[in-house]
C-alpha cells in the first residue's frame, strides 16, 4: 500500500517503477498524475505536472518502465507528492507490481490515511488476487462493477469514473474471470484502477488509463 514520504523532504534515491500516468483537465489547466514506486525504499510517490489549456504537461514518463534517480518529497508527514530530479535514467527493467494485499488491507490503509488527512481524496492501493465482477442492479441488469477478492471475502466498488473508461474492459479481458493484481486510487467514490498485472501477460503492467 502507499507509504508516506519523509517529513523533512530529503531526496530519496531509488529505482522508481512507473506504474501509471494520466491527465485530467478542468478546461483551463491540464494536470498530469504519474504514480511511481521505489523498488528499494518501498515508497509510493505521486508526481504532478501542469499545462495550460491546449498544452500537455512537460513531464512524461514511460509507463511500465523503471527509472534510476532521486525524488524530492514535499515536506509534511503523510504526503505522497514528490518532484523528480534531473539526471534520472531508464534501467531497462519492467515495473513489477508493488507489494499488495487483499481488499481488507486496502481498506485499512485508506482508513489510516484518512485519519491523518480528513480531506484526502484518494490513496494508492495494490490489490492482489482480485477479480473484476459486475454488480447486479435491482432489475437484474449490471449496476456497476467491483474488485472482489478471489476468496470472496471482501470487495471494493469501482468509482463511477472507471465505468465509462475503456480500461474497465481491458481489465475484464486481462482477468478472464481469474485473479489479477491491480494498482488503483481508492477514495470515497470507490476504486479507480490504473494498472494491472497477470501472470499470463508477463511482468509489465497493463495500463488502464
Amino acid at each position: 500500500m502507499g507509504i508516506s514520504s519523509p517529513a523533512d523532504g530529503s531526496p530519496v534515491p531509488d529505482r522508481w517503477r512507473v506504474l501509471a500516468q494520466y491527465d485530467a483537465s478542468d478546461g483551463k489547466v491540464t494536470t498530469r498524475r504519474v504514480w511511481v514506486h521505489g523498488a528499494d525504499s518501498g515508497r509510493t510517490a505521486l508526481l504532478l505536472s501542469f499545462g495550460a489549456a491546449g498544452r500537455s504537461p512537460a513531464l512524461a514518463l514511460p509507463v511500465g518502465g523503471e527509472l534510476a534517480g532521486e525524488l524530492v518529497p514535499y515536506p509534511g508527514a503523510g504526503q505522497l507528492r514528490a518532484d523528480l530530479r534531473e539526471g534520472h535514467r531508464l534501467t531497462g527493467e519492467p515495473a513489477v507490481p508493488p507489494p499488495g494485499g487483499p481488499v481488507t488491507a486496502a481498506l485499512t490503509a485508506y482508513g489510516r490515511a484518512l485519519a491523518d488527512d480528513p480531506w484526502l481524496e484518494s490513496w494508492p492501493v495494490t490489490l492482489t488476487d482480485v477479480v473484476p465482477v459486475p454488480v447486479p442492479s435491482g432489475d437484474g441488469t449490471a449496476g456497476g462493477w467491483q474488485l472482489a477478492d478471489a476468496s470472496g471475502d471482501a470487495a471494493l466498488p469501482l468509482a463511477p469514473a472507471a465505468l465509462s473508461r475503456p480500461g474497465l474492459w481491458k481489465l475484464v479481458a486481462l482477468s478472464g474471470g481469474g485473479p489479477v493484481t491491480v494498482f488503483a486510487e481508492f477514495g470515497h467514490a470507490g476504486a479507480l484502477p490504473l494498472a494491472a498485472w497477470s501472470p499470463a501477460a508477463g511482468p509489465e503492467p497493463i495500463a488502464l488509463v
